[in-house]
């Protein structure tokens, strides 16, 4: 092989994917092609993940806290940010939309407590449950505590 996954991955893409390209399926380290794929969509997943985790902490920070919840407090730009980084993922990788839910479920409770860690209110002031729907908490027109 041309180029070592180990000793210099960027050369290696590029032999790989010349080769790809060209149909030499015998150039192909097939086991590590394998591998870097399969971590392209785990990185796609944890970058939703980590985005949403921020979404919903600045989400409760706004809805728990309506004394600080002014438009140009720097939550409004770190939600609209993170719904845009979030909607260009889901743009990507569609498939990744119906997982929103069940991550959401999943992480409430260590995001619930983030959010009591950076507003210094009790955890109990936070809803046990997440308190929106996946399809609201990503819709750009929702403001926790508007209307």
């Amino acid at each position: 092989m041309a180029s070592d996954y180990d000793t210099d991955f960027f050369e290696w893409t590029q032999h790989q994917a010349a080769a790809l390209a060209a149909g030499h399926v015998s150039e192909l380290d097939l086991a590590n092609l394998a591998e870097e794929i399969e971590s392209l969509g785990k990185r796609d997943r944890r970058t939703l993940r980590s985005r949403l985790k921020v979404l919903m902490i600045h989400l409760l920070k706004c809805y728990y806290q309506p004394e600080r919840r002014q438009t140009g407090h720097s939550w409004w730009s770190t939600i609209r940010t993170q719904r845009r980084d979030i909607d260009l993922i889901l743009e990507d990788s569609p498939s990744l939309r119906r997982q929103v839910p069940g991550m959401i479920e999943a992480d409430y409770q260590a995001m619930r407590l983030d959010a009591s860690g950076e507003t210094g209110l009790p955890l109990e002031t936070f809803s046990e449950t997440c308190p929106w729907t996946a399809e609201r908490i990503l819709d750009e027109t929702f403001w926790p505590g508007e209307g």
